[in-house]
């Protein structure tokens, strides 16, 4: 009201102040001449009486025009809304039901003449307006309407009810067709150029000692499977090296590739060598570079991981993870004593140029861990240099090989802590990280982040998560174990009269351990190193010794062998009761002694709490990709998980659809 009176004082002639002056001169006339006093007074009231007229007239002419200038603009609202080119509905926000809607919104749903009586599901199955309820102004995704596609727009509104109603609320959205917008960015995308490395993992192997004509021939065969497999995708292949090739090719291509799983994998197993050595494939992809050299980065990483894991397999890498598919064969020896020598001299100049090194392996170490550590250190010793072992003396599994090494003068200050480590290690100091590659699993990530300078030796099938620019990466997952690697070292690096007895012994206990007293995982390279260190003084009886178990584990073991049944050819055991990770791998081991088991897996709660999954195999049964779907790793026959907060019977329930998805898929 206030706003209004200043509104007309603004816009009304200003009369009071010439009345007031008019009124003035008439009473001043009182003292010269009443007649003329009169007059005036007359004429100030005539103009008195004209001003309120006036004023009057003015404010209706006013209102009048206010109220017609309302008019239009309600009339302009209201038209507005109706003919508004995007589309628009309210609606109620607890049942969905339509309050008012524009005839473009009905025009899009199909819907002539228009009805305020349905709801937006009777138009638009898939709608909901959760969305709005959580604060939200866009609708997530598209919202699809007879083959045209929408992206929602949309607020709460409060309206105000009559009377002292109670208030109520509303919803109100806006359509806006991104079809073309789409169709645009999903062409983009499915354009992509995608860059593969198909690389012949057994080149070298397949065409040993054999005839040229022959070895055209399998080269012809490997060749023509390659181009096969991408004639498809209509994209091109060459040959950039003697076994490897370059392929590139759209975006909207791979997903065949993947329902098919790679068909070349295993369509160049047909090509054999005349000694029967059957042709592998690894296919490496790189997606989702933002240019073609950051593509085949990504392929060369991916292959190189499909490699390190075994070969035989595809992997595809984007910018932010890796994906596998295939690698259940068997795994076939393809390392040579070249490599070896290779990574000793590499291990060598490293030890050479470090003030201190410093070994770890993975949590609750294991004899194949604390065997390889003692190598390291034979190594180190030989190189004038001192070594220590990062271990947890109180969670092993190695506690009388510590036990004798410790006795050894020469490891009498050997073992130390982790925390102990991070105190006196300085910028010169090496860490070697032994029997894994996976950051999360080694015995302290913090020293693993503190040392810049990382050598890294493992026997274990590569894992998306790996140890990143190592300055040493001896990694070969056709080892029989980390100790057989290190071994290998040795026979480059000292002589056998450099080698301690227990450190001998200590080595050929961790293959004993992995091989299971070499009936699996073995090789002529694994006798080869069984060979060197007992001729380096190691006594198999004392072997044996450290391998013994306790009455108390023995009878643990056996008790978790009672609760075993068969799902699929695989034995499952689940003991309720908390186990040592020792017992419970011991007994997965001897689950493989039933006839017709392929695998065996023991889900225990831990001491610590938490559950875990303990697996080995010896048929075609690769564990390790089989708990890789869990979270897990490790290699073909031997591999582990951890699995979180789930209880024991939800572990159970996840690892037969693992095992389902498995055969299955």
């Amino acid at each position: 009201m206030n706003n209004n009176n200043k509104f007309q004082r603004l816009i009304e002639p200003s009369m009071r102040m010439m009345l007031i002056i008019l009124v003035i001169f008439a009473a001043a006339a009182l003292f010269f001449d009443y007649r003329l006093a009169a007059v005036e007074a007359g004429v100030v009231l005539i103009l008195i009486v004209y001003s309120i007229f006036a004023a009057r007239r003015r404010r209706k002419q006013l209102t009048e025009y206010v109220e017609s200038l309302t008019y239009d603009v309600e009339n302009a609202r209201n038209d507005t809304l109706m003919n508004f080119p995007l589309p628009m509905v309210a609606f109620r926000v607890e049942n969905l039901r339509i309050i008012w809607g524009n005839q473009t919104f009905f025009s899009i749903c199909g819907a002539k003449p228009a009805s305020f009586e349905k709801s937006m599901l009777d138009y638009i199955p898939d709608f909901s307006g959760k969305w709005l309820l959580e604060g939200k102004d866009r609708y997530p995704g598209l919202l699809e309407v007879r083959g045209r596609r929408y992206q929602v727009h949309g607020c709460i509104v409060r309206t105000d009810q009559k009377d002292g109603g109670k208030a109520d609320f509303m919803a109100i959205a806006y359509w806006v067709d991104v079809t073309d917008y789409e169709d645009i960015r999903l062409e983009h995308l499915a354009s992509r150029p995608v860059v593969a490395v198909v690389v012949w993992d057994n080149y070298d192997e397949l065409l040993k000692n054999v005839s040229d004509r022959q070895r055209t021939e399998l080269r012809g065969a490997v060749d023509e499977l390659v181009e096969q497999f991408c004639q498809s995708a209509e994209g091109f292949v060459r040959r950039y090296d003697r076994d490897r090739y370059v392929f590139v090719f759209e975006e909207r291509r791979l997903k065949a590739y993947i329902e098919q799983k790679f068909s070349l994998i295993d369509n160049v197993h047909k090509v054999t060598s005349p000694s029967g050595i059957h042709a592998t494939v690894s296919i490496g992809i790189g997606r989702d570079g933002k240019s073609l050299e950051e593509s085949f980065q990504f392929a060369s990483l991916a292959v190189e991981m499909a490699l390190s894991r075994g070969g035989d397999q595809a992997v595809i890498k984007n910018r932010f993870s890796f994906e596998f598919f295939g690698g259940r064969g068997t795994e076939v020896e393809t390392r040579t004593k070249v490599k070896s020598r290779v990574m000793a001299n590499a291990l060598a100049e490293l030890i050479a140029d470090a003030s201190q090194v410093y070994i770890m392996g993975h949590k609750f170490a294991d004899l194949d861990t604390i065997g390889a550590a003692s190598g390291i250190c034979c190594i180190a010793r030989k190189k004038g240099k001192k070594a220590y072992i990062v271990a947890d003396l109180q969670n092993n599994a190695a506690e009388p090989l510590i036990a004798k090494l410790r006795r050894e003068a020469e490891y009498k200050n050997t073992f130390v802590s982790a925390q102990e480590a991070l105190f006196s290690a300085d910028s010169r100091s090496l860490l070697v990280v032994v029997d894994t590659s996976r950051p999360e699993q080694v015995e302290s990530e913090s020293l693993l982040q503190a040392l810049t300078r990382v050598a890294v030796i493992d026997h274990h099938r590569r894992a998306a998560s790996y140890i990143k620019n190592a300055a040493l990466n001896f990694h070969e997952p056709y080892a029989s174990s980390v100790c057989e690697l290190v071994s290998e070292l040795l026979q480059e690096l000292v002589e056998q009269g450099d080698i301690f007895r227990v450190e001998a012994e200590a080595m050929l206990a961790g293959i004993s351990l992995d091989t299971k007293n070499f009936t699996i995982r073995t090789g002529a390279r694994t006798f080869d190193a069984a060979a060197f260190l007992r001729r380096a003084g190691a006594d198999t009886s004392e072997v044996k010794r450290l391998l013994q178990n306790d009455l108390e584990s023995t009878v643990a073991r056996y008790k978790i062998l009672q609760r075993a049944k068969l799902y699929r050819g695989i034995a499952i055991a689940a003991p309720e009761e908390p186990q040592r990770r020792v017992v419970a791998a011991q007994a997965a081991d001897e689950l493989l002694n039933i006839s017709g088991v392929q695998a065996s897996m023991v889900v225990f709660p831990t001491e610590d709490g938490g559950i875990n999954v303990s697996a080995r195999s010896i048929g075609d049964v690769n564990v390790q990709v089989l708990l890789e779907k869990l979270g897990g790793g490790g290699n073909a026959s031997a591999a582990g998980a951890q699995m979180g907060e789930l209880d024991l019977k939800e572990s159970v329930n996840r690892l037969l659809g693992a095992i389902d998805e498995y055969f299955d898929g």
